[in-house]
């Protein structure tokens, strides 16, 4: 009995001890994810000819804190879309959020999140969020943990509104589309 429970003791240590380097590489597995899938994003959305400078990149800027550390530079690292480079620039100030076709905007930007998208209404920018309640202010895509994976939400009406076409493969895979599927804009 007392080996047994030293065992069962050694063994709660060992998840105590290893449970929290389990938590760490999850993090970095979610935002790997995400990386990929802002990258397919530019395969899967139409900007007009005038976002673009005559052999202009197409820029993935991400707004505030980084999460993604090496993952998002790794997958688009020499890619190309629709015969344009992609430029990865970090920002952390609204300056002109305009100068990019992809905005990301770090968690840790929720309190500012009304500044930033009135700062590119209209603009041909996808703005992409990972925060509870952006769509309804306005963002294009969020982010969602659905059953431990990593899922997106589409404001169809916000993408329009910035001159964006999506793809209808793109609508069919988000978890939620507002207006609700079947609904005119």
């Amino acid at each position: 009995m007392a080996i047994l429970t030293r065992r069962l003791a050694a063994l709660v240590l060992l998840l105590l001890v290893f449970r929290p380097a389990a938590a760490q590489e999850a993090a970095p597995l979610e935002y790997s994810v995400k990386a990929a899938f802002l990258y397919n994003f530019t395969k899967f959305v139409e900007w007009p000819p005038s976002a673009f400078e005559e052999r202009g990149s197409l820029r993935l800027c991400v707004f505030g804190d980084d999460p993604f550390g090496k993952s998002l530079q790794t997958v688009v690292a020499g890619e190309q879309v629709q015969g344009r480079p992609i430029t990865l620039l970090r920002i952390d100030s609204l300056g002109d959020p305009r100068l990019c076709h992809i905005l990301f905007l770090s968690r840790t930007e929720t309190e500012r999140f009304p500044a930033i998208l009135a700062a590119v209404r209209g603009a041909p920018v996808l703005t992409v969020g990972e925060a509870p309640g952006i769509l309804e202010k306005g963002a294009g895509v969020n982010f969602v943990l659905k059953e431990g994976k990593v899922r997106f939400e589409i404001n169809q009406t916000a993408v329009e509104g910035h001159g964006l076409k999506m793809s209808s493969k793109l609508l069919r895979l988000a978890t939620r589309v507002i207006p609700e599927r079947g609904t005119p804009p």
